[in-house]
């Protein structure tokens, strides 16, 4: 067994694909021509979106909508970059809500979180140890 996929549901998968891309300067690997559906190059776990017209045939009984909710749901996706107050500038100048600035862990991790418009938290990290 192998974590293949991380997939989120979002009002709008164009507009989430774009936003990563213009925040985190990811490329888009694949967008269903439906727009319920796409994918960003991220290595060897793939990051996905799905609409949440989708999950409600994928998840009959519901789910909680990350944009409806006031607070950030309890899971994050954890992007890792060397330069990690640059990255996190950038996503606040494309559209993130800041949750926590950039600041050194103990472990000399440095660290922030940042929300994005379609209601995913996502941590800027720089590599453990690094």
């Amino acid at each position: 067994m192998k974590l293949g996929y991380t997939i989120i549901y979002v009002p709008n998968v164009t507009e989430s694909l774009a936003f990563f891309e213009a925040a985190f300067g990811l490329s888009r690997r694949f967008l269903h021509e439906t727009g319920n559906y796409g994918e960003l190059e991220t290595g060897a776990t793939t990051l996905a979106f799905a609409s949440h017209a989708l999950g409600k045939i994928n998840l009959p009984s519901g789910f909680v909508a990350a944009n409806e909710s006031s607070k950030p749901l309890g899971f994050e996706i954890a992007l890792v970059t060397a330069t990690v107050v640059k990255a996190h500038a950038n996503a606040l100048a494309a559209g993130a809500t800041e949750v926590k600035s950039p600041e050194q862990k103990p472990w000399g991790q440095v660290v922030s979180y940042v929300r994005c418009p379609d209601g995913t938290l996502v941590e800027i990290c720089s590599p453990v140890g690094g």
